[in-house]
C-alpha cells in the first residue's frame, strides 16, 4: 500500500441515503442482533459446556467457554452488524482553508525526519500548515535535518528545543506555540497521504460543534521488510480500521492516536494537554471524551508509518499499548463517561484483560490438547467464530478497497502469506503479549517506549 506523492484532489462522494437510520437505532440493532448470536451459540454449545463441566466443575467451564466463545462471538456480531449499518456522513466542504499546526516530536529521527516532512510540504491542502518540530534531547543529526527539509521544501516551520525526556513533554511544549483553532500531531516516521491533512480538516469542519477530535487512519509502510512487518498490515488494514469505524460510528473514537489525528486545540488545552503516562493518546482521548467533547475518524485520512520490524519490537509496543488501556481505565471509568456510547465502548475494555488471560492460559493449552485428540476446550463448536471472522474481514476489505483505496489512488498489495498467518496466528501472539502489558501496569514496572 504504497504512498502517492503526486497531488490528489478525488472528487468521490458517497450517494445519499434516503432511508435514514439514526445512530442509537443502529446501536440497538446491533445490540439485539448480537445478544441473538450469542443466545444461539450458547444453545449449541450445551453439549460442550456439559463435556467441560465434568472436567473442571459448571462455573470454570461457563468461565472459559465465556471468554472463548460468548464473549468474543457477541463482540463480533456488534462489529459486524454496526459495520453494515455504517454510513459515513457527506463532507460539507473537501477544500477548507482554516489554518493548522503539526507537532512533531522527535528523538533521534535522523534517517526518517527529512522524508516526512517532505510528505507534510506536498499536501493538497489549501489552508495555511504551520508545522513545528519538538526536538526531545536527540544524540544525532535530527536537528540538521530538520533545518535542511525548512530550507529545501520552503515549510513554514519552527524548531523547538524540549530537554525534559518524554513525548507528552515535547508535544506540550509545542502546544504553547499553537495559536491555530487546530492542531495535528504527526510522528517523526509517518508519511501523509497527499490529501491527508484536507481530509482530517474537512471531517471535522463538517461534523457537529461538539466534536473535539478526528482520528486519522494509520496504514502499514514497511510491510515488506520482515514476516511481521507483513503480519502488522492486515492487522491496520482490517483489525484497527474496523474497530475505529465502530467506534467513530458511535461518536466514540477511544484512540485518536498520536501518530496522526486532529484536536481542536482549545479542547486539548481544556483537558490540561498530554499527561505523563506511557499512553498519553489514549488517556488524553478519555479526558475528552469525559468533558463531553465527542471524537471522530476519518477513514480517508489516511497516513502511512512503520511498525516494528522484529518480535522483540513488536511486544514492547503492543504491550505498551495494552498497558496504556489499563491507565486510561484508572484514569477516566467507563461508568463516570457522560455518554452512552462512551460508557459502552471503554467498558468493553474493561472485559479486554479477561479474554486475553482465557485465550492465553486456556484456548491455547486447549489447542495443544485438540491435538493429541483431548477436545475439552477447543474443538469442533471453536469454528463457529469463523463465519462471523470471514464476513467482518470480508466486508471491511470490499469498504477499504471501494471506497477508501480507490478514491485515494492506492492499491491492495498481494499479502497472502501475511494474511493466512493474520487469520491463523495473530490472536495467539497478541493475547499473550496483552496480558504481558496488563503485569507490567499492576506490577509498576519500569516504562519502555522503544
Amino acid at each position: 500500500m504504497e504512498p502517492n506523492l503526486s497531488p490528489i484532489r478525488p472528487s468521490f462522494k458517497p450517494k445519499a441515503n434516503h432511508f435514514y437510520i439514526s445512530i442509537k437505532m443502529k446501536f440497538w440493532i446491533s445490540h439485539a442482533v448480537s445478544v441473538g448470536w450469542m443466545l444461539f451459540s450458547i444453545y449449541l454449545s450445551l453439549p460442550w459446556l456439559e463435556n467441560l463441566s465434568s472436567i473442571v466443575s459448571f462455573p470454570v467451564a461457563l468461565f472459559i467457554i465465556g471468554g472463548i466463545a460468548y464473549v468474543p462471538g457477541y463482540m463480533n456480531a456488534f462489529l459486524i452488524m454496526s459495520l453494515l449499518l455504517d454510513r459515513q456522513p457527506t463532507l460539507k466542504d473537501e477544500h477548507p482553508t482554516d489554518a493548522v499546526t503539526l507537532l512533531i516530536a522527535a528523538y533521534n529521527e535522523e534517517a526518517t525526519i527529512f522524508d516526512t516532512l517532505q510528505y507534510v510540504a506536498n499536501q493538497d491542502y489549501d489552508g495555511e500548515i504551520y508545522t513545528v518540530v519538538i526536538n526531545n534531547n536527540s544524540t544525532d543529526h535530527t536537528c540538521q535535518e530538520v533545518m535542511r527539509a525548512k530550507k529545501e521544501l520552503n515549510l513554514n516551520l519552527t524548531l523547538l528545543h524540549e530537554a525534559k525526556p518524554g513525548k507528552f513533554h515535547a508535544l506540550n511544549k509545542g502546544l504553547q506555540y499553537v495559536t491555530t483553532p487546530y492542531v495535528i500531531t504527526l510522528d517523526a516516521d509517518t508519511l501523509l497521504h497527499p490529501s491527508a491533512i484536507r481530509y482530517l480538516v474537512s471531517r471535522i469542519e463538517s461534523s457537529p460543534a461538539n466534536v473535539g477530535a478526528v482520528a486519522g487512519s494509520m496504514l502499514v509502510r514497511n510491510s515488506r521488510e520482515t514476516i511481521w512487518t507483513r503480519i502488522q498490515e492486515w492487522d491496520y488494514f482490517l483489525g484497527i480500521a474496523s474497530i475505529k469505524r465502530l467506534q467513530g460510528l458511535y461518536q466514540g473514537t477511544l484512540v485518536a492516536q498520536g501518530a496522526f489525528s486532529l484536536y481542536k486545540t482549545e479542547c486539548v488545552r481544556e483537558v490540561q494537554g498530554w499527561p505523563d503516562a506511557i499512553g498519553e493518546d489514549i488517556v488524553l482521548t478519555w479526558r475528552l471524551l469525559r468533558n463531553e467533547w465527542k471524537v471522530y475518524f476519518e477513514p480517508l485520512a489516511v497516513a502511512f508509518t512503520d511498525v516494528p520490524p522484529t518480535f522483540n519490537h513488536f511486544v514492547k509496543q503492543r504491550s505498551r499499548w495494552a498497558r496504556g488501556m489499563i491507565e486510561g481505565l484508572i484514569e477516566v471509568k467507563p461508568w463516570n463517561q457522560p455518554q452512552l456510547y462512551t460508557k459502552y465502548l471503554t467498558g468493553i475494555n474493561l472485559i479486554m484483560p479477561y479474554l486475553d488471560f482465557i485465550y492465553t492460559f486456556c484456548w491455547i493449552p486447549g489447542l495443544i490438547l485438540a491435538f493429541f485428540g483431548f477436545y475439552w476446550i477447543v474443538g469442533p463448536m471453536t469454528l463457529f467464530v469463523l463465519p462471523l471472522t470471514i464476513v467482518s474481514y470480508g466486508s471491511l476489505y470490499i469498504y477499504q478497497k471501494q471506497y477508501v483505496f480507490k478514491n485515494l489512488h492506492l492499491r491492495v498489495r498481494k499479502n497472502k502469506r501475511g494474511f493466512i498467518l493474520f487469520i491463523l496466528c495473530y490472536q495467539m501472539i497478541m493475547s499473550p503479549v496483552s496480558v504481558w502489558g496488563y503485569l507490567q501496569e499492576l506490577f509498576k514496572l519500569k516504562r519502555v517506549w522503544q
